[in-house]
């Protein structure tokens, strides 16, 4: 008569390890006793059903989406050598990634002035209106302000996966040599 497999599913496999320890005589290290449980479950140690775990984790975690690359390449066709936007984008699209790109060059976690703002658009574009960037950055929700407009700081969000990648070729630009 073949035997049914009963799976043990155990939410904390030290709890479990502390509970069996108590029931045996001698009892055995803890240490001891989690290697023992790891290797009765097809593990060298404990140590290889941890990173065992994790990585199932990781993999099991949703794939990132690819980036869109020919959204990527139109916005990135407003920008010069320099990584400086020539021109505002007619597309909103377009608008938009070049938005990520341009908060990605505030500093992150700090509290700026409007003319601290205007001075860092400044530099990373070339058609001198620093003020429809900073208004677009706050009606995207990537730049806030007080109610009175005295301070801004940029909000931390995680960009979408073009705006990753128009950053990540814009930053190659930037660099010299």
């Amino acid at each position: 008569m073949p035997k049914t497999p009963v799976p043990l599913t155990v939410p904390d496999l030290s709890a479990f390890a502390r509970a069996l320890s108590r029931q045996l005589d001698p009892p055995p290290g803890h240490q001891s006793l989690l290697n023992m449980l790891a290797r009765a479950s097809g593990f060298r140690n404990y140590q290889h059903l941890t990173a065992a775990n994790t990585a199932r984790a990781r993999l099991d975690a949703p794939p990132e989406p690819p980036a869109d690359h020919a959204r990527v390449e139109r916005a990135l066709a407003q920008w010069d050598d320099a990584a400086r936007l020539r021109q505002w984008p007619a597309r909103r699209a377009v608008q938009e990634l070049c938005l990520w790109a341009l908060w990605a060059r505030l500093p992150a976690a700090t509290t700026l002035h409007e003319r601290e703002v205007n001075g860092a658009l400044n530099k990373a574009h070339l058609f001198d209106d620093a003020a429809i960037l900073r208004r677009s950055l706050i009606g995207m929700g990537l730049l806030t302000r007080n109610p009175d407009g005295s301070d801004y700081r940029r909000a931390e969000t995680a960009p979408p996966p073009e705006a990753r990648a128009l950053i990540a070729r814009l930053s190659a630009r930037a660099k010299p040599g």
